[in-house]
């Protein structure tokens, strides 16, 4: 289920942004418009959906939009023109109160800026805002100090904010968003001030918490690789719109044009991609139990195979066949039930691609690509590999 809708959303700034949204449905460029009207485009007509439980990341450089478009989904940027569903409930439409609510009951915001109260403690800080809706206080620092275990903060409850490391306050931040349980987490560029390191382990803290919770989050960055190690979709904006939108394989594998491909040129594929984005259809390389030796020795003459996985009717995979094995089967008339080696190398599909070139280098045949009850998926070779790392020029 969807539970983010965003259609044809325009935001202009400035006086009389009626007069940039009427150039704009004529066609007008952003810079154009800001020739000659003074006024300033930060969202042009987007539209995306996003379903409950996603972590979607819209991504982009300074001035694309990314974080207009953001404040325009809780309505701190009253959009220009367009609908915005939460629900399915458009709240373009909703009066002062009901914002309210929405922030409040609805949705959680973490911002680059970490905003702690400096003289409360960690704890205090976690529950301010449990407090603004008037929670008593007994039960508002049980939700805080659950928040702040989730986080991975237990122990510095009764700490204060110039007693922690930035990334720890940017962990209290992320606790106070989660304290109220709300269903959906805006977040605008969290990780964006944090050292390096630091900033890696908040992305995986962020992973580990997202599949514990299964929240819907927006995730805001000016960062690529950040978007491609997070998103499970990602929207790239430039100049006010979205250019392209899709997981980080068919970004990186499909390009919709020059600047996409610009983008992703430094990208680390071996990072990104995974075993699932790159795996073949296993039917060259595989044969039945129920098949028969001279089955087994013609697909390896005619794919010049190394070995040939062997699966029962389920496809669940069962082991390998070489040739010297097929040969004695042929001369000494065995089944090949009898001569299947069942020590296989197999991966899982999100196995990352960097994580795999060893078992690809040492394997003499296909690697088996396999889901958690062995059944094949597909199969990876050292030509699948070198494709992926080298497509579109990269």
């Amino acid at each position: 289920m969807d539970q983010i809708v965003v259609k044809d959303v325009v935001k202009v700034f400035g006086k009389n942004p009626e007069r940039g949204l009427a150039l704009l449905e004529a066609g007008y460029s952003k810079n154009e418009i800001l020739e000659q009207t003074n006024l300033t485009v930060g969202v042009a007509k987007v539209s995306l959906t996003i379903p409950k439980g996603e972590l979607f990341v819209i991504m982009g450089l300074s001035g694309s939009g990314k974080s207009t478009l953001l404040r325009c989904m809780n309505r701190l940027h009253e959009p220009t023109a367009g609908q915005i569903f939460v629900d399915g409930e458009d709240i373009t439409q909703m009066d002062r109160k009901q914002v309210r609510d929405l922030r409040r009951d609805k949705m959680g915001m973490v911002f680059q800026n970490f905003a702690l109260y400096p003289n409360r403690t960690i704890l205090d800080n976690v529950a301010f805002g449990l407090e603004i809706k008037g929670v008593d206080k007994e039960a508002r620092r049980d939700a805080a100090a659950e928040a702040i275990g989730l986080v991975g903060l237990d122990g510095y409850a009764e700490s204060y904010p110039h007693e922690l490391s930035g990334g720890m306050q940017q962990r209290v931040g992320l606790a106070r968003a989660l304290a109220s349980d709300p269903d959906i987490l805006l977040m605008d560029e969290p990780f964006s001030a944090l050292d390096p390191l630091i900033r890696k382990d908040m992305q995986q803290e962020l992973i580990r918490l997202q599949a514990k919770m299964n929240k819907t989050i927006v995730f805001i960055t000016h960062d690529l690789d950040e978007a491609l190690s997070l998103g499970d979709t990602i929207a790239i904006m430039r100049d006010g719109r979205v250019i392209q939108q899709g997981c980080a394989e068919d970004i990186l594998n499909y390009p919709r044009n020059d600047y996409v491909v610009k983008f992703t040129e430094d990208v680390d594929r071996s990072k990104i991609l995974t075993a699932d984005a790159i795996m073949e259809p296993p039917k060259d390389v595989v044969v039945f139990g129920r098949d028969g030796v001279n089955r087994a020795l013609h697909k390896l003459e005619r794919h010049n195979l190394a070995n040939v996985l062997v699966v029962d009717r389920r496809r669940r995979l069962l082991g390998t066949l070489y040739p010297e094995d097929l040969v004695r089967a042929k001369h000494e008339n065995l089944e090949l039930d009898a001569l299947i080696r069942t020590e296989v190398p197999t991966v899982k599909g999100d196995t990352p691609m960097r994580d795999l070139l060893d078992d690809v280098e040492e394997t003499q045949g296909p690697l088996a690509v396999v889901d958690d009850q062995m059944v094949l998926k597909g199969v990876i070779v050292r030509g699948s590999v070198v494709t992926a790392l080298t497509r579109r020029g990269v």
